[in-house]
């Protein structure tokens, strides 16, 4: 047995230093992923299992966290969940769809148009801080100079000044269009260029067969053609939208959120974490946020991967 032992791992050392030029250009990357991701989701669902307050050593107390976050712990029940499912629905569809139809358009422009639209929907991505301040904390002022108050008081749609993100009426759907505004990241480049990468060809063959409308080769052609970028797109808005928390707090300058009506998930391992220094409880949200993504992750993944013979 020893003997068959020895064998295999000599020969996966032999294929190893077959291809050790090929292991050599991962080796970055996968140092990385182990430093940064598998390390890290190692010691969180270790830690899960414990009582941690970051000053004395863990002591484990086996499933505790997990039953007192699916059977105890009413904030998380009452608001953070909910929450988190209202506002995972809404933006991550929402933010997907809107993706796909503005790179689609843009693809439709002059080449030398396309790349300033380009820059003005992925822009806010990459400025969210700055735009937050600059752009919607203005616009959504709870008194008669916030724009758009002014606005609809100016054409009588309101009577009086609306509290836009303090009220718990109207933060939630606040966050949303602020993260529906900014969710023109990453994924909508890829579906973009999915869109340009598709061969003029296929459009030609289909209008040959009977194909008139342009719905008809966006659904037979054009999404078909760019699954890999729908998929990335797909995870890209998973990831985006579960990781979002920060959002309610800038923009109603209160932590926790006015009602807990901005109270998310993340808001939740934030406070037990970073707050209350209960290191094992955070880590058991965490974990739970991790298998929540990966399910959705494997939605998409049944949606837009590749089935049966595809490549």
């Amino acid at each position: 047995m020893l003997s068959n032992l020895g064998k295999r791992f000599k020969r996966f050392f032999s294929v190893i230093w077959e291809y050790r030029l090929s292991y050599a250009f991962i080796t970055p990357f996968m140092l990385c992923f182990i430093a940064f991701i598998l390390v890290p989701i190692i010691v969180a669902v270790g830690l899960s299992f414990t009582y941690y307050n970051a000053i004395e050593p863990p002591k484990f107390i086996g499933w505790t966290n997990y039953q007192n976050l699916i059977s105890q712990d009413l904030l998380f029940l009452k608001y953070a969940l909910p929450n988190t499912f209202k506002f995972a629905i809404i933006t991550g569809p929402g933010g997907y769809v809107a993706s796909f139809i503005l790179a689609w358009l843009i693809s439709q422009l002059p080449a030398r148009l396309r790349k300033y639209f380009s820059l003005a929907m992925y822009s806010p991505s990459l400025t969210m801080g700055i735009a937050m301040s600059i752009v919607w904390l203005p616009l959504l002022t709870g008194d008669r100079i916030g724009y758009l108050n002014s606005i609809l008081l100016q054409i009588g749609m309101i009577d009086e000044p609306r509290l836009w993100v303090t009220d718990k009426d109207y933060l939630m759907n606040s966050m949303i269009a602020v993260s529906l505004w900014s969710s023109m990241g990453v994924g909508f480049l890829a579906m973009l260029a999915g869109i340009l990468n598709v061969k003029q060809d296929m459009y030609e063959a289909a209008r040959i067969d009977g194909v008139k409308s342009r719905l008809k080769e966006i659904w037979y052609i054009t999404i078909p053609a760019m699954k890999p970028q729908m998929l990335f797109g797909a995870v890209m808005a998973i990831v985006n939208t579960f990781k979002s928390g920060a959002i309610g707090v800038e923009l109603s300058g209160q932590n926790p959120t006015p009602q807990y009506a901005g109270y998310l998930i993340i808001n939740h391992i934030n406070d037990y974490g970073i707050i209350r220094f209960e290191m094992g409880y955070a880590a058991a949200t965490s974990v739970f946020l991790l298998i929540l993504m990966y399910f959705s992750n494997k939605f998409c993944w049944s949606l837009f991967g590749p089935k049966g013979d595809e490549g």
